[in-house]
Order: C-alpha cells, then sequence, then structure tokens
C-alpha cells in the first residue's frame, strides 16, 4: 500500500559534476546502502552519452541484489535509444530490485554525441566502399557530422519514448504469465497485446518481451531544469540564498529546452525535479507543472515535484541548518520533497544520514523505517492498472 505523506519526499544523488567518477561496484553500493539506512525514498545516477564513467542502468542493476527497500533511479538518455530497448532495460531493473525501479528521461543535444552513433557514415560506407574505421574516424573528429536535432525536438522525442515505455510495461496483463505445465502453456495470449505506436521518429509493434513490472510501470522522472553553466556545474562555496547547509550554483541555468522538459513532466512523469535557488522559485516551477498537468488532462493533478538541491556539507553545523532549510521549504508548501545534489557524495552523504535525518525524525518529517517493499510504496503512488486490461474490460 501506499505510504500517507505528511513528510517530504527525499532522494539523493550518488554522483556529482567535478567528482570523478568510480567505475568499482562496491563504491556506489555503499552509498545506497547508507542511503537507505537513511530512509530516503531513492538515490540517482546520472548518464550521458559521450561522458566518462559506468553506465548507470547497469551500476543500479549490479547493486539492487545488495540493496532492499532504497529505490534506485538511473538517468536513460532516450535519443538515439530504441525505446524498445528503453522499455525492456528499465522494466529488467525493476524485476531485479523487485520493484524499486525508476528512470530519469534525459535526451542528447549535441552533434559531438550524435556523431557517436555514426549512422550517415555506416550509410556512406555503402555508397562509397570506403572503410567504416576511417568513417568512424572522420564522426571522432568532427567531419561528416551526423546534425543534432534542437532540445524542441528531442524532448519532443523523449515524451513519445516515455509513452510507448508505458504502453509496452501494459503489453502484458498481470497475469499473463500462468506457467501451465499440464498443456505446456507459458502465457495467455489474450493478455498479451500489441501497442502499435506510431511516432514521428519511430514505430512500435510489440508487446514486450518481459512480464509486467512489479510496480506495474517504474517511476518516471524528469529533471525539467536541466543542468547549469559554470566550470564544473557544481556547486560554489558561496550558500547566497541557500544558507545552513545549501549552496549556489554557478551561472545562469542553460536553456535546454525547458519549456518542452516541462511539458514532458506534465505529461508522463511520476516525479519531476526543478532546481531551485530559493522557496519562490521552486513554488512557482511546481504551480506550473501542476497547471500544465490539468491541461493534459492528469486527473490525480501531476507529478510530485521535488526541488533538486545543491548541498556542501562542511560542519555538523551545515548538517542541522540543512534540516532547517528543508522543513521551512515544506512547511511553506513549495515542494514535496527534495532531491539532493551532493558536493562529494563519499563526504556528504555520511554527514546527512548522521546529522540532518535523526533531526528530520525528531520534526516527524522522516520515517524512521519503511513501510513498503516498491519506490511507489515509499512515494505515495498508485500502482497502475494496465490500459489494456482496462479496456479489455470495459469492451466486456
Amino acid at each position: 500500500m501506499p505510504e500517507p505523506h505528511h513528510r517530504p519526499r527525499l532522494a539523493v544523488a550518488l554522483d556529482a559534476p567535478g567528482v570523478p567518477p568510480r567505475h568499482d561496484a562496491a563504491h556506489y553500493t555503499a552509498l545506497a546502502r547508507l542511503a537507505e539506512h537513511g530512509t530516503l525514498d531513492f538515490v540517482t545516477l546520472g548518464d550521458r552519452f559521450g561522458g566518462p564513467g559506468p553506465d548507470a542502468l547497469a551500476v543500479l542493476a549490479r547493486i539492487a541484489p545488495d540493496t532492499e527497500r532504497i529505490g534506485l533511479v538511473p538517468t536513460v538518455t532516450t535519443t538515439h535509444t530504441e525505446p524498445f530497448h528503453v522499455s525492456t532495460a528499465v522494466a529488467t531493473l525493476d524485476w531485479v530490485s523487485r520493484g524499486r525501479a525508476g528512470w530519469t528521461v534525459e535526451v542528447s543535444t549535441t552533434e559531438a554525441e550524435a556523431a557517436l552513433v555514426g549512422r550517415p557514415q555506416v550509410l556512406g560506407f555503402a555508397r562509397t566502399g570506403r572503410d567504416p574505421h576511417q568513417l568512424l574516424g572522420f564522426a571522432r573528429t568532427g567531419r561528416d557530422p551526423r546534425p543534432a536535432a534542437s532540445p524542441a525536438e528531442v524532448w519532443s522525442e523523449a515524451g513519445e519514448v516515455a509513452d510507448v515505455a508505458g504502453r509496452l510495461w501494459d503489453s502484458w496483463e498481470d497475469d499473463a504469465e500462468i506457467r501451465d505445465r499440464a498443456t505446456g502453456r507459458f502465457v495467455d495470449r489474450a493478455k498479451l497485446h500489441h501497442v502499435d505506436f506510431t511516432g514521428r521518429a519511430f514505430s512500435v509493434r510489440g508487446p514486450s518481451i518481459v512480464p509486467r513490472p512489479p510496480q506495474g510501470r517504474p517511476v518516471t522522472v524528469v529533471d525539467v531544469t536541466g543542468e547549469t553553466d559554470g566550470p564544473d556545474g557544481g556547486p560554489s562555496p558561496s550558500t547566497g540564498d541557500l544558507p545552513r547547509g545549501g549552496s549556489r550554483e554557478r551561472g545562469r541555468s542553460r536553456d535546454l529546452g525547458e519549456g518542452a522538459r516541462r511539458e514532458v513532466a506534465a505529461a508522463r512523469a511520476d516525479v519531476a525535479l526543478v532546481r531551485a535557488e530559493d522557496p519562490q522559485t521552486a513554488g512557482a516551477a511546481r504551480a506550473d507543472l501542476l497547471a500544465r498537468a490539468r491541461a493534459h488532462g492528469r486527473a490525480l493533478g501531476g507529478p510530485l515535484v521535488l526541488a533538486s538541491l545543491p548541498v556542501e556539507l562542511e560542519s555538523s553545523g551545515d548538517a542541522a541548518g540543512l534540516a532547517d532549510l528543508l522543513g521551512d521549504w515544506f512547511a511553506q508548501g513549495v515542494a514535496d520533497g527534495f532531491h539532493l545534489r551532493l558536493a562529494d557524495p563519499v563526504r556528504d552523504l555520511p554527514r546527512f544520514v548522521e546529522g540532518t535525518v535523526p533531526l528530520l525524525r525528531e520534526r516527524g518529517l522522516l520515517r524512521r523505517s519503511y513501510e513498503g517493499t516498491t519506490l511507489r510504496e515509499h512515494l505515495g503512488l498508485p500502482r497502475p492498472a494496465s490500459i489494456y486490461a482496462l479496456a479489455r474490460e470495459a469492451a466486456r
């Protein structure tokens, strides 16, 4: 059952800008277990084409058996990735984690990342007979690049990917897998459904090759404000408008199709992350997202909105100040919870769990133990029924 929510939802990033990525599973497992000890709702792990570091989804699938309750939310870039593969990978994560998976929808907007795919170069080889390794070399050096689409275009495509992923997860009804030894039937074919989706950039017939995930639909997350400018995109030492444990980010927010991001979040997301430096900004973004969600006909009002805050905990006073800040913002009703982007997860996460978490628990703002077992239950989100099962029942 979903948990009642008179408290903020809490999540933390396992990575940080400016901190070199790690490639050992033990590092991520230790951080996730620590977050689980603090009874947080979920952890996130970023990823992008062309960047350093391991594949986020694979890492969280690896640590899933070593954790029990914490939600696991990797970034998945939908651009240049087949929607069927996205759906299958996220569903698999939900199965191996026993219902604790989510995914953060992201896009690729640079020509350098587009060139990594190399599709025009492969076509060029078919026409000219040139060696394909030479053609890939042209991509790496910037010649003959694959043009990158605009942010609005790739976010429109991302919305379609999120849509079709949900349809594929629904394409197996919950009781489609029967495993009847007597008749030799593994599935009830009447409960498998073609999705027959045709979008502007792709089409998918379905059904999925993976049974319906434990959560029905894993939790979909969208960061509606994206990254920030600055030397490393990370937090600066100055606290600015985020005192007592928060930190101001350098530079201004990039225009990475924020309007298109918000439309995808309003229409498709279960959780939206909003990077904000003051409660007024967070509250305005939340109101805008909920209004957009209502315009999309979402009966329950739209996504949960989490303020995504840069945090640097240099002292015990910072840990206490952060508890004050989170409590103040939540009391003002500007966010449904918080996503903490720690300056140094190895240093700051223990300080948060040991210093801030006990204060939040004392104030009734954080559970002392998990009541549910799935990420949806942690967040207070209902498990959705398959749209195809509902249609079949309605047609009877």
